[in-house]
């Protein structure tokens, strides 16, 4: 029958963090990912499914202005918030996604509500708004995202004419900032497992700009008899690779486990693209596994109900 004990993970981005990034953010990240590690573990012990944790749990990044996603995304173009979110359940390989949602506290709830709706898979713009109206979800002010630190780093994209990451760091160019993505993926107590992404995007973005993480293969996947995966990064990258869909197929096809589809996933995706970013993964008997090619991925996780870890 396999290992009936949860596993749980859950990422806040991955990037290039400086020293001083670290002194100042660094105690206040490790504290967001070990209360949302901690508030998964609580809903998996009482019986939850892995789908409602990992909303839950993304839920709670997308509400913390720490990161990239929800209350603290990031501003386009034109100084609004495009959001972007998914959601797949690996029982039946049900999935939801939305794209370009804006005045939406919690894009992955819409994503979850699409998901259980007999229809598409995939919702943009208008169409996944007016979804949001039919639910009845409650909507916020353009004052509950114009955050001070996400206004300055618009200006500085502006005044770069430049597109930027949502945080800047003293790293070569081609790896500066943070990529900010959070995700959660999870295994619970009768095997089943789920994954979820969200995102505000690119500083400066374009405005329609739509990156991997609501795109089903690319920034989410999960299948029960695989894996879950969600991807945070240069989203480009893991949409020309499929980044997702080709770590669970290692898993399926060449019978690999997490650490394994893990590492042939990131050694595909440098090796074909040059790729920037990281996956974390639980695969179909609870091994957890994350792999970045960045110099740093805020990440941790719960395997097999043992104790929690946190690393940036």
């Amino acid at each position: 029958m396999g290992d009936r004990r949860f596993s749980l993970m859950v990422h806040g981005g991955a990037g290039t963090l400086d020293d001083a990034q670290q002194r100042a953010k660094g105690d206040a990240w490790r504290t967001a990912i070990g209360t949302v590690l901690a508030h998964g573990r609580r809903l998996l012990t009482d019986g939850a499914s892995a789908v409602e944790v990992v909303e839950s749990c993304v839920v709670l990044l997308e509400d913390d202005p720490l990161f990239n996603a929800g209350r603290g995304s990031v501003l386009n173009e034109v100084g609004a918030v495009e959001m972007d979110a998914a959601i797949m359940d690996g029982r039946n390989l049900a999935a939801g996604a939305v794209a370009g949602v804006h005045h939406l506290a919690n894009p992955v709830v819409l994503a979850s509500r699409l998901m259980r709706d007999d229809g598409p898979v995939m919702l943009a713009g208008e169409g996944a708004m007016r979804l949001a109206a039919r639910c009845g979800l409650t909507q916020v002010g353009d004052d509950y995202f114009r955050l001070p630190e996400r206004l300055a780093q618009l200006e500085q994209a502006r005044a770069k004419q430049t597109t930027m990451l949502d945080h800047i760091a003293g790293a070569p160019a081609a790896e500066t900032g943070k990529y900010g993505t959070v995700g959660a993926v999870a295994r619970d107590l009768k095997g089943h497992l789920a994954a979820a992404t969200s995102t505000g995007g690119m500083v400066n973005k374009r405005v329609g700009r739509v990156g991997d993480s609501p795109l089903i293969g690319a920034g989410v996947y999960a299948d029960d008899e695989t894996c879950a995966v969600s991807s945070t990064g240069h989203g480009e990258d893991f949409m020309r690779c499929v980044i997702a869909k080709t770590i669970a197929d290692y898993v399926d096809m060449r019978g690999m486990d997490a650490r394994q589809a893990v590492d042939a996933g990131i050694a595909y995706l440098v090796r074909r693209v040059q790729g920037l970013g990281g996956v974390i993964v639980i695969d179909r008997h609870g091994n957890c596994a994350s792999g970045f090619t960045t110099r740093n991925m805020i990440h941790g996780w719960i395997e097999h109900g043992g104790d929690a870890t946190v690393r940036l």
